[in-house]
């Protein structure tokens, strides 16, 4: 997030109107609701997870342990279990 010097950007009236409830502190302005994104669509974050997900939930229905996954994937054999119990719930 970068900060931006409001002297800069905005009309002095509606500058001289925000200094009556701050004045030399940060003030934290929200987008718009219709302007939000969910977490991870700007970056493609969430389609990565969800593919690497896909490719543990179907490497553990071939044969692969827990175990062995976990190692391969780096992550605990506690958050491979619960992949593989979300991707069966995702089959029903």
């Amino acid at each position: 997030m970068n900060y931006i010097n409001a002297q800069e950007i905005l009309p002095e009236e509606l500058l001289c109107v925000v200094q009556q409830y701050v004045h030399g502190s940060y003030l934290y302005i929200p987008a718009r609701p219709e302007e939000k994104r969910r977490w991870g669509e700007r970056t493609g974050s969430k389609q990565l997870l969800q593919q690497r997900n896909d490719a543990i939930s179907q490497a553990y229905m071939n044969g692969a342990s827990i175990r062995s996954l976990a190692q391969q994937y780096f992550l605990t054999e506690h958050s491979i279990r619960r992949i593989v119990r979300a991707h069966k719930r995702e089959q029903l």
